[in-house]
């Protein structure tokens, strides 16, 4: 397991590969498509955007409401491939990182080895689970879109596997032919 805090910078994930599984912790940002859709419309404008992007992470999610004394309710990975048309331009305006769930777009994975990105994915239905890492939430953008608002989190080792290297490896693509490799050989 390797611990890794953001902000994320090339030298702390240039040895990284597609597989590793990691413990983040730091200031990670929230968001999914309204919320991208609304900040790719701003860097198209060459307006200024609600949050600093440079070697941050933004987790695909839209939380559940906080139960009474909790910091927020489940908050479990959506489907990456929706943000898939704002993903490039985030990344070429600075996003280090991305939390998911599912493979993404060629588009996606040739801007992530272009900026040095990573994706990581998080365990989907374990949603309970994974805000147990979320120690403080906050809306800091688009309130209006409820669940779905930018909220800057703090997390404590929180659980993930990089899908996706700054090098394009691509886990869904290497696990895929090790399971049909290991299915040939069985046969």
């Amino acid at each position: 397991m390797i611990k890794l805090t953001t902000p994320l910078t090339d030298e702390k994930i240039k040895n990284l590969k597609a597989g590793d599984n990691v413990l983040l912790s730091g200031t990670i940002y929230t968001a999914r498509d309204a919320a991208h859709e609304r900040l790719v419309q701003l860097l198209d404008k060459g307006e200024r955007l609600p949050i600093e992007l440079k070697d941050q992470i933004i987790y695909y999610v839209g939380p559940s409401p906080a139960k009474p004394g909790k910091v927020i309710g489940s908050a479990g990975p959506t489907t990456s491939y929706r943000m898939d048309p704002y993903a490039p331009k985030l990344l070429d305006a600075g996003l280090k990182g991305m939390i998911g769930k599912g493979d993404r777009g060629d588009e996606v994975v040739e801007a992530i080895i272009k900026n040095k990105g990573l994706y990581f994915v998080a365990i989907g239905g374990v949603a309970a689970l994974l805000s147990k890492s979320i120690k403080k939430a906050e809306v800091v953008a688009y309130e209006d879109l409820g669940s779905e608002a930018i909220r800057r989190l703090k997390v404590e080792d929180l659980p993930l596997i990089v899908a996706i290297d700054s090098k394009g490896n691509n886990l869904y693509e290497s696990g895929r032919k090790m399971y049909l490799e290991n299915r040939k050989a069985k046969a």
